[in-house]
């Protein structure tokens, strides 16, 4: 029989750190809306006041500056109470993870709910309050090792990186063990928040054993009715389940899918979160109704993969957005809108092959912006929208690639869009951009050969270094020795 885990087992955490619910799907109240601009991209009070002339894709004029130092934004959140309080949590006859699990082999992690061991990238996509979200979930290729409880446990790590209208807003690596007995459950999370392109604060940061007990995340077989903690340290992170529905079927990027659950969350600051967990996908659906945010799972890798080669059709349109990206500025607007219409011909001879829905969306929603910047003559506004449909193309591609690779080209387009910023003098947009490309070495850096990895490295920490200082010739530098090098390999 299994021995019953106390709430009380928190180790001996000092500071509470302000507790965020479910920061994985949920941005922070104090994130939310931080575009100052409505078409998206970051203003900064520090930022340069002279900006560069739009009319290229950053590969001719830029505006000239000075550098200038920044400094990130204070943590003024105040702490939050140290017990549940008068949160409706359920009895703890009702609650399925009071149980003392044991590890045995725990990054081998076969839930077919939370598969989360064998996924190697996850794209989710939504809106919230009128806002654009995007999440990439990503597999690393490490563990890591968790003492709780007088044991050692290894746990699989994820990466979860967070955007709204394409910039960053959140950082965080998770760590995930699967128990003897088949429940998944969730041992912390080092997060990042961003604003303006900096971190702002560590929100929502927590390690079992350190900080507390380690939460039930998915039961080995969860039934109607069941309740579980994914996160149970009061005052710091706190999260509780309720399992509403079985046997389910939903609409998949690839067609139904059955055997899905729907859950209730209960988070700290007493908000509700609805979300649904498929077989082979994990979470699938996360849906606040009081705040206006939906967000669906788009694509699964290798759940949604295809055993063959992606289409000439669809690979075509990355190249053809680098003709659109360099001709901008230099080339007749006719020969920009050729080139884009072509590409729209190329995406409408791919589509009969079953595209995933949000996919299928994003890239129309990116074609129509593209045609509509072409049309009005603004360079600006189509230089973004070109990199916008490569990225909705690569992530369609992403049937088809070994995720490392397509991250690979996923680091050209960040580093075009370096150019686009320093071009604007965006100096908060370039540090997100400087942090975007960071996080691709966690991702892909084992794939890499050691002088090109160490070659990228070097060239990220260049452009970090002139994007902390406000340095936009220098950053632009980077960017471009950055392609070259990307170019090269």
């Amino acid at each position: 029989e299994k021995e019953r885990i106390d709430d009380s087992d928190q180790g001996s955490h000092t500071r509470a750190r302000p507790g965020r619910g479910d920061h994985r799907r949920r941005l922070p109240r104090s994130r939310r809306s931080s575009h100052d601009r409505a078409d998206g991209h970051w203003s900064d009070d520090q930022s340069i006041s002279r900006r560069g002339r739009h009319d290229t894709c950053g590969h001719l004029r830029r505006a000239h500056s000075q550098p200038h130092r920044y400094r990130s934004a204070p943590d003024s959140t105040p702490a939050p109470s140290a017990t549940t309080g008068a949160l409706p949590t359920a009895p703890d006859s009702a609650r399925v993870d009071l149980v003392r699990p044991t590890f045995g082999d725990p990054t081998t992690i076969t839930n077919p709910r939370f598969p989360i061991s064998e996924l190697r990238q996850v794209i989710q996509l939504g809106t919230e309050a009128g806002a654009r979200l995007r999440f990439e979930i990503t597999l690393l290729p490490e563990t890591k090792a968790i003492e709780w409880d007088g044991q050692s446990v290894e746990t699989v790590v994820s990466q979860f990186v967070a955007y709204q209208d394409g910039r960053l807003l959140e950082v965080a690596r998770d760590f995930f063990a699967q128990a003897d007995d088949g429940a998944v459950w969730y041992f912390g999370e080092d997060v990042f928040n961003y604003k303006r392109g900096v971190i702002d604060n560590t929100d929502g940061t927590w390690l079992a054993g350190r900080d507390g007990p380690p939460g039930m995340i998915m039961p080995a077989d969860p039934q109607v009715g069941d309740v579980y903690r994914p996160e149970n340290i009061p005052g710091l992170v706190f999260e509780e389940v309720t399992v509403l529905a079985t046997d389910q079927t939903v609409d998949g990027p690839r067609g139904p899918v059955e055997g899905a659950i729907v859950i209730q969350e209960l988070l700290m600051d007493g908000v509700i979160e609805g979300k649904t967990f498929a077989p082979g996908y994990g979470e699938f659906q996360a849906v606040v109704e009081s705040e206006g945010e939906l967000v669906d799972l788009a694509l699964a890798a290798p759940t949604d993969a295809l055993a063959e080669p992606a289409p000439a059709d669809l690979t075509m349109m990355t190249g053809a957005m680098a003709d659109i990206f360099e001709a901008i500025g230099s080339a007749p607007w006719a020969d920009v809108s050729a080139t884009a219409v072509s590409a729209t011909g190329s995406w409408q001879a791919y589509r009969p092959s079953g595209v995933p829905p949000l996919l299928e969306a994003q890239m129309d929603a990116a074609l129509d912006a593209l045609a509509a910047a072409i049309d009005g003559r603004d360079a600006a506004r189509a230089c973004q929208a070109a990199l916008d449909v490569a990225h909705a193309s690569l992530d369609v591609q992403l049937r088809y690639r070994p995720s490392a690779e397509v991250d690979l080209e996923r680091m050209d387009l960040w580093a075009r869009q370096v150019l686009v910023d320093t071009t604007a003098a965006d100096a908060a947009a370039v540090r997100g951009d400087a942090a975007i490309l960071e996080t691709f070495g966690d991702r892909i850096g084992h794939t890499l050969a050691g002088a090109l990895a160490s070659a990228i490295d070097a060239l990220i920490a260049d452009l970090r270094a002139a994007a902390d200082v406000g340095d936009m010739p220098a950053a632009r530098d980077a960017a471009l020795s950055l392609r070259a090098t990307l170019a090269g390999q």
